[in-house]
């Protein structure tokens, strides 16, 4: 009895998810930030006006980093979509971290894109690298232009990329 291997062609196919990426440090960052702006109102307004502050600036913290989070997760999904629909060969998205950057890196038989951001609605940029070189823009603007600016990546990744 011979049992089938899995061929290297099924094995590499993405399968059309983009994982969450709700960052903890980022969290972190949003708790002390908001535990030393909330520390202020202790000698003004006295401990119960201390502790509604970081209520409420922890709960703005939050919910700014899961609407960026969700704002990236969005436009990598997006680009990945576009990419593998126009025939672009994506065998993974994982996630991944990098300082404060949140990132998905986008695996290729040519090697990985990175797709990631600080993921806080005010700030969101969105940025692509692709073997060293990286772009940068307004999380806004790249959803405003998402079909143009996957189609000029696509063309830069996987036309001239692989070529090269």
């Amino acid at each position: 009895m011979q049992f089938e291997q899995p061929s290297r062609d099924t094995a590499a196919v993405w399968n059309g998810t983009v994982p969450n990426a709700i960052d903890a440090r980022v969290l972190g960052m949003v708790v002390v930030t908001a535990g030393l702006a909330a520390s202020i109102n202790v000698p003004y307004g006295g401990l119960p006006m201390a502790v509604a502050a970081f209520a409420l600036l922890t709960g703005g913290g939050v919910a700014c980093h899961l609407l960026g989070e969700r704002k990236l997760r969005q436009l990598t999904d997006d680009l990945v979509a576009w990419w593998s629909a126009a025939g672009g060969e994506i065998e993974a998205v994982t996630r991944s971290s990098n300082g404060m950057r949140t990132e998905w890196r986008v695996h290729t038989p040519d090697g990985e894109i990175v797709v990631g951001g600080v993921a806080l609605v005010p700030i969101t940029r969105l940025s692509v690298e692709w073997q060293g070189i990286s772009d940068t823009m307004a999380a806004g603007e790249a959803a405003a232009n998402i079909d143009r600016l996957a189609e000029t990546l696509y063309r830069e990744i996987f036309e001239f990329g692989s070529n090269s």
